[in-house]
């Protein structure tokens, strides 16, 4: 009974996940809700920050005209969750780890889901 009360539970939140137009970052990362369900993650403000887009990250606080600039600290461009994951010049050493984790089983670059399953299994 408990596991089909779950099942049910988990099929219309993701019904409600896959209508809605709000999250549409953190979609990118966990498209299934059962999938995120199942990954145990130590969640950190700098994971939020990430996976919601919301939080201390240039692009964010410009947005919201809290700083001047968008520009990331690395002068290559505006600082985003993407230019930091991908991009970010100051990140080279902590992405060439994820990067040797990655290019074990897949392609690089990853897609957002795929690299929240590795960051959990290798980090």
């Amino acid at each position: 009974m408990k596991s089909e009360l779950s099942e049910s539970s988990v099929k219309k939140w993701q019904t409600e996940w896959d209508s809605t137009t709000n999250g549409a970052i953190t979609k990118l990362y966990f498209s299934k809700i059962a999938d995120r369900l199942n990954l145990k993650i130590n969640v950190t403000p700098n994971f939020t920050m990430i996976v919601s887009g919301h939080g201390n990250i240039k692009s964010y606080l410009y947005k919201y005209k809290i700083i001047d600039s968008p520009t990331c600290s690395c002068k290559k461009g505006e600082q985003s969750i993407d230019h930091v994951i991908y991009e970010c010049e100051l990140l080279e050493q902590e992405r060439g780890r994820l990067k040797v984790a990655v290019l074990q089983t897949e392609n690089w670059p990853i897609s957002n889901d795929t690299l929240i399953k590795k960051i959990q299994q290798n980090f």
